[in-house]
């Protein structure tokens, strides 16, 4: 249907590197899982099973596998393996992970400091048994790291073998890459883009603002996450000047007067 309108930004084809959509599934049931794929499979390439939850959502083994088998990977929120590691349960977790067959790892330091360097070991460690994505920054909003810290840590980081770095932001959009009122905090984000390459890098963006601020500033096909499963649509919408707030940004300039 699409190929009706002119001026539509083109999407990369599953599995894809850039344009990378990953929704936060905070508890759906299975019911609530199926229907969510019946729409979004074609625009979701990631659904993270968020922070802890896969320990307490009844049946989400079977919600695994309607995720697997609309082409959409599964995996596990970074405070899950954060949680196994404060108790010093490491083997656990990857016997976890084993057992429900989970081939990406989110590995995380949002909630429990962990040493970097610590860190980039558990990172090297799991890219033996598969994909990698780290995420970068603090929950804590006493915690404030430079742009240059940014930048170093998600380097270190990919350097270590993840293949993408998140951009932490929380599910609440209000921490981290933003600031307290989910502003865009253009220093630390611009920072970031210089440096570190827009396809490496998970903006978490769960507010509709900050979704149409990458979009304008980095294009149809960058990376968002945390976006939320009723948002799937409305944020391919956004990607492809099909609403309001992006409505101009793929036009040619004789159509904008």
């Amino acid at each position: 249907m699409m190929q009706m309108l002119p001026f539509i930004p083109e999407r990369p084809l599953k599995p894809r590197n850039s344009g990378i959509t990953m929704v936060m599934d905070k508890g759906l049931s299975i019911r609530e899982a199926e229907d969510f794929m019946s729409v979004g499979s074609e625009y979701t390439d990631y659904v993270k099973l968020g922070f802890g939850t896969s320990l307490i959502t009844p049946g989400f083994e079977k919600k695994i596998a309607i995720y697997k088998k609309a082409g959409v990977i599964p995996y596990f929120g970074g405070t899950l393996f954060e949680a196994f590691i404060v108790r010093d349960m490491f083997n656990k977790f990857v016997d976890f992970l084993d057992k429900n067959e989970i081939e990406i790892v989110e590995v995380s330091d949002g909630s429990f400091d962990i040493e970097h360097k610590r860190k980039l070991e558990y990172i090297s460690k799991l890219t033996e048994r598969g994909k990698v994505i780290s995420e970068v920054g603090s929950k804590k909003k006493n915690v404030v790291y430079s742009p240059d810290e940014w930048v170093a840590m998600m380097k270190a980081e990919l350097g270590a073998g993840s293949v993408k770095v998140i951009a932490e932001a929380r599910e609440s959009g209000t921490t981290g890459i933003y600031n307290e009122d989910g502003s865009i905090n253009n220093k630390i984000i611009i920072g970031i883009a210089e440096h570190v390459k827009l396809e490496n890098v998970i903006w978490e963006a769960p507010l509709k603002s900050q979704q149409a601020w990458f979009i304008t500033n980095f294009g149809a096909n960058v990376n968002l996450g945390n976006i939320a499963p009723h948002e799937i649509i409305p944020l391919e919408s956004l990607r492809l000047g099909l609403r309001g707030d992006t409505f101009f940004q793929f036009l040619p300039e004789e159509l904008k007067q």
